[in-house]
């Protein structure tokens, strides 16, 4: 095992996250882990990855073209506020929901 997690350190995890896993949980998370790391792995042994260029983008003729601002007309307030059920000086007024 590679990826420095026992059974003891997902547990002391799962205690932290306060999240209470069985014993059969938890081996399932262990060995989860496992095969995470066995995959990753994989990847490991492709020949020259150390020199492959990170991508910025999945596609190579990715290009962003930016459209112009252009100043519009805007909706005018009163139009807006119109659909609300209440509003207070401008501003939608909705029920504290956060004591």
């Amino acid at each position: 095992m590679t990826n420095g997690f026992t059974p003891e350190k997902i547990e002391k995890l799962a205690d932290l996250l306060m999240i209470g896993l069985t014993p059969e949980e938890k081996q399932m998370v262990f060995e989860e882990f496992d095969e995470i790391d066995a995959n990753i792995n994989k990847i490991n042994e492709i020949e020259n990855i150390k020199n492959i260029k990170p991508m910025t983008h999945t596609l190579d003729d990715f290009v962003c073209t930016l459209r112009e601002d252009e100043i519009e007309e805007s909706i005018p307030l009163d139009d807006l506020l119109s659909n609300c059920d209440d509003e207070d000086d401008g501003c939608v007024s909705v029920p504290k929901v956060v004591g």
